[in-house]
């Protein structure tokens, strides 16, 4: 009986190691490719921003509209398009545990690509502001028009339409709930 019990704690114990753990993405970072020019890479963090190292393998993200499967090794994988000039990236991931996505900035000067991460708070508060503004200074209608009016074809020319600005804040609302 003692054998038999003991046989059972060794299989119980072997199953806890055996098991393999799946890697998820559920944080993520553009950065410049640093081994080829006008390219990003795509990083897998943690909360705190730590590249996660253990994540390898092919992982399906949207890119801009278009699917891409994306070899990571190491916590990092390459995005092997060419940026051309400033434009909007929107970066999102599917997996287990839900849809993660952020819309970056990439800004080109010289030879670099400096991406900035756009919070969906900026994409609501720049035209609640106009509005805002526009309500309490009547004079100020035409003016908060035409500046809505730039900013919509700012975005729309750097590669961010309607429906990724709006993709993007209702990513963000489902992020806080």
């Amino acid at each position: 009986m003692k054998k038999l019990l003991l046989v059972c704690c060794f299989i119980t114990a072997a199953h806890n190691f055996v098991v393999a753990k799946s890697i998820a993405i559920d944080h993520f970072v553009v950065k410049e490719n640093p081994f080829a020019v006008d390219e990003v890479a795509i990083v897998a963090t943690d909360t705190a921003g730590v590249i996660q190292e253990n994540v390898n393998g092919l992982f399906t993200f949207v890119m801009n509209g278009f699917q891409e499967q994306l070899k990571f090794e190491k916590g990092t994988a390459f995005y092997r398009h060419k940026l051309d000039r400033s434009s909007f990236l929107y970066a999102k991931h599917i997996n287990d545990t839900g849809t993660h996505s952020i819309l970056y900035y990439i800004y080109k000067h010289d030879s670099k690509l400096s991406p900035f991460h756009i919070s969906w708070v900026l994409l609501v508060a720049i035209p609640l502001a106009l509005v805002l503004l526009a309500y309490m200074f009547k004079r100020f209608i035409i003016i908060a028009v035409i500046i809505f009016c730039i900013f919509l074809y700012f975005n729309y020319h750097n590669g961010l339409s309607i429906p990724t600005f709006f993709e993007s804040i209702i990513d963000g609302l489902k992020g806080m709930f």
